[in-house]
């Protein structure tokens, strides 16, 4: 299933674009669903997927009602020691929502489109609007970091145990955790891990919704640089609203000067290897689906590898790029890369983390974990090797990564980020690594 998750800046228009992308999908024959958060005009806003068009059906995702559910589930799991413990249980009618369940209830909204029920239709092209870019990024970071917090606290090699937990709590003098408990862990992780797959699949990609201005480009500048550090491909920058170049007002033609100028940077960091779209300001907000359609036959499309200065309308619209894998080293966008080797591209495994065994021949070779952390500035660079994980911060952006095997039996000897390419220097430890001789 193609998957296209779609953010920007707020106020950007990403959700309009998000559903005509799905429109767009649906018109080239995909099966297509829409998740948004957001009412659309013109497309039914019931959770579960309902019909809007021809092969394109839409599900509103409702934080309230998935708040709500959980609660109650929670409630009846616990039943015995709220029994215990005196407790008055909640009805349903009377949970609200807590801040924060939000990105839960899209993470449970994606994991239905991807392994549940949602998925048995079949769809072939699944489109998310996402919340704006910031929020974005911590939420498609969420599976990972909840997946290690649940393994941290309750790890799942403890539950051979269970046997010896009420033996145990007799001598330690403390009750030990139910067995409930280590069951939900175990049925979080796998929803999770659905999750984590899901936004870590080569056929899913972002696409970013940005109106041309210093505002949004400092935005996204920043954000390319977090997408980066967490492994997300951007499949296109869509340019919206963005106004005609030629105008008799002053004050008019200096708004379109000023993007003019913004879409000349964008086509000069971007157009390399992400597709960039033009879809012209339709002098209203859209109001429905022909309107959605509207914006799809008049956006204008610059593939990778043609010039920014001739951006013209494509057949495809805004459904351009969504069969196109984007560029990538095979399944990874980290690398390992042998100094040893002949300069050029021959010098690089691509695709791979996994050290079958690095040079033992004793003149100093070396490893060196290669990072794309395009935009990244030294100064807001940190990193920290803890045991067999990597802390990465970069700016706002912060992530744990785990070493594979090979890098764990070896030394981190040094670190340089280098046109835009972070580069991590390991030494086998000659206590791990043996000589054969």
């Amino acid at each position: 299933m193609r998957t296209v998750l779609v953010t920007g800046p707020g106020g950007a228009g990403r959700t309009t674009v998000a559903a005509a992308t799905a429109r767009a999908a649906a018109r080239t024959g995909r099966r297509t669903l829409l998740l948004s958060a957001d009412a659309i005009p013109g497309l039914p806003g019931h959770t579960e997927p309902t019909e809007a068009a021809d092969g394109l059906w839409s599900a509103r995702i409702d934080s309230g009602e998935h708040f709500r559910n959980e609660l109650l589930a929670l409630q009846d799991r616990a039943s015995g020691v709220l029994d215990l413990l005196g407790g008055n249980r909640l009805d349903g009618e009377e949970i609200t929502e807590l801040p924060g369940s939000t990105p839960l209830a899209l993470l449970h909204a994606l994991r239905r489109a991807a392994v549940g029920d949602w998925s048995e239709a079949g769809y072939d092209v699944l489109v998310v609007d996402l919340p704006p870019l910031g929020e974005a990024l911590a939420v498609l970071a969420l599976p990972e970091r909840l997946r290690r917090y649940l393994r941290r606290l309750l790890p799942p090699e403890r539950q051979a145990a269970r046997a010896l937990r009420p033996m145990l709590a007799q001598l330690a003098g403390v009750p030990m955790p139910a067995q409930w408990l280590y069951e939900g862990a175990a049925r979080k992780d796998a929803e999770l891990a659905h999750v984590q797959a899901l936004i870590e699949d080569r056929n899913t990609t972002v696409r970013l919704v940005a109106e041309p201005g210093p505002a949004a480009e400092d935005a996204l500048r920043t954000a390319r640089t977090g997408l980066a550090l967490h492994g997300l491909r951007v499949d296109a920058l869509v340019m919206n609203r963005v106004l005609p170049r030629h105008s008799t007002d002053p004050w008019f033609a200096a708004l379109a000067a000023q993007q003019e100028k913004t879409a000349d940077h964008w086509y000069a960091q971007w157009a390399p290897t992400t597709a960039l779209c033009e879809v012209p300001h339709l002098g209203r907000d859209p109001r429905g689906p022909e309107d959605l359609a509207l914006l799809d036959t008049r956006a204008a499309v610059t593939v990778p590898g043609t010039s920014g200065a001739d951006v013209r309308p494509a057949g495809d619209g805004l459904a351009a790029g969504l069969a196109r894998r984007p560029p990538g080293r095979a399944e990874d966008p980290w690398w390992i890369e042998d100094p040893n080797a002949p300069d050029g591209l021959d010098a690089l495994l691509p695709g791979s983390r996994i050290v079958a065994a690095p040079p033992t021949d004793g003149d100093g070779s070396v490893l060196v974990w290669c990072l794309p952390l395009p935009g990244a500035v030294k100064s807001d660079l940190q990193l920290v090797r803890r045991g067999n994980e990597l802390l990465l911060t970069v700016g706002p952006f912060h992530r744990i990564v785990p070493l594979e095997s090979g890098l764990r039996r070896c030394t981190v000897s040094g670190a340089a980020l280098t046109d835009g390419v972070l580069r991590v220097r390991f030494t086998p430890d000659p206590g791990l690594w043996p000589r054969t001789d």
